[in-house]
């Protein structure tokens, strides 16, 4: 006698596409506008490096992939992600590759739009321009690419560095500046309206090399910095090139993000395994030290929110909630991984 039901229905949803398992390396991580989270993961060990890129509209469900709602598989690791539209996602890859992906299917399917490789290494940062539809990438082979994303092309190749890129991060007010960091100590300054874009700027006699950059979001000259002996630094380009300095970690920085309060405050990570966040002054207001891994990837919810989250390699995900912009010691509650 045959069964009646040979088929339970299962309790997870997954996506069509999505990957049945989720890589442990918790790379990269970015909100989009409505606070749907943009999750990039890597597998670093045994004989396939692969990646895999996920959403989740409920960011509090991450990284559990019964809760995503779209996910897709990736040729190789994703070292850097970023939203650049509504359900435009741009991706750095480990293969060379910058990747364009787009949300389908009432944002259930995660479609390929492009894969170029354009690099001769490791893509290390993407950053999106302030002119929609174009972006700057800097890899491993020392190279800096602007990219027209709409004509799936490079308009500019710039190789004013000599040792591998760390970071590149795009000004959000004006879409010719953006600055580049690299292992070679170098921390430029680009004005793609120049002829000769870029400018070096000084960053002192210590020796130390700039690791990660973000720009302040109101404030047109001024960006962070952070170094790789922890060191983070805020700079103002005008009214006197004035620098801030916060010891704030034992090891390098691996990502800097203002948030978008009033006055923002600065977070920073680290591979010193921490999450700290610090006020205008450069003060201290929060500390968190969960993470058993690397700490890679950091973005602030949307829409004046005081909820951080950050991701490591160590496959969780965490929301750190400031309960004030003052002095009063946040909250945070952690998201941990699901078990297969």
């Amino acid at each position: 006698m045959r069964s009646v039901e040979m088929v339970k229905e299962s309790r997870w949803s997954i996506p069509p596409n999505a990957p049945a398992c989720m890589e442990k390396h918790l790379d990269a991580l970015h909100y989009r506008a409505d606070g749907a989270l943009l999750l990039g993961a890597s597998s670093l060990t045994g004989r396939c490096w692969l990646g895999s890129i996920w959403v989740f509209k409920d960011p509090k469900q991450a990284p559990n992939e019964g809760f995503c709602s779209a996910g897709v598989q990736t040729e190789a690791g994703v070292a850097d992600i970023k939203w650049v539209s509504e359900k435009g996602i741009l991706v750095a890859s480990d293969s060379g590759a910058v990747e364009m992906w787009e949300l389908a299917e009432d944002e259930t399917l995660i479609v390929s739009k492009f894969c170029r490789h354009e690099h001769d290494d490791i893509v290390t940062s993407i950053s999106p321009m302030a002119r929609e539809g174009h972006a700057v990438s800097g890899s491993m082979d020392c190279w800096i690419k602007v990219w027209d994303l709409a004509q799936e092309s490079v308009l500019n190749m710039y190789n004013a560095h000599s040792s591998p890129i760390s970071c590149v991060s795009c000004s959000p007010t004006e879409e010719a500046l953006f600055l580049s960091s690299g292992q070679d100590g170098r921390l430029l300054l680009w004005d793609r309206r120049k002829p000769k874009p870029a400018s070096r700027l000084d960053i002192g006699s210590s020796p130390s090399c700039p690791t990660s950059i973000a720009w302040h979001p109101q404030k047109s000259s001024v960006f962070a910095y952070g170094d790789d002996t922890g060191r983070v630094v805020v700079r103002e380009l005008q009214g006197g090139d004035s620098t801030r300095t916060a010891d704030a970690h034992t090891r390098r920085v691996t990502g800097l993000a203002f948030s978008s309060h009033s006055t923002p405050l600065l977070a920073s990570i680290s591979d010193d395994c921490s999450v700290a966040v610090m006020d205008a002054d450069l003060k201290e207001i929060f500390r968190d030290r969960r993470h058993q891994d690397f700490v890679r990837g950091i973005s602030w919810a949307p829409d004046g929110s005081s909820t951080l989250t950050t991701a490591g390699w160590d496959h969780q995900i965490l929301h750190h909630t400031m309960q004030t912009a003052e002095k009063s010691p946040p909250a945070a509650a952690a998201a941990s991984p699901t078990s297969p």
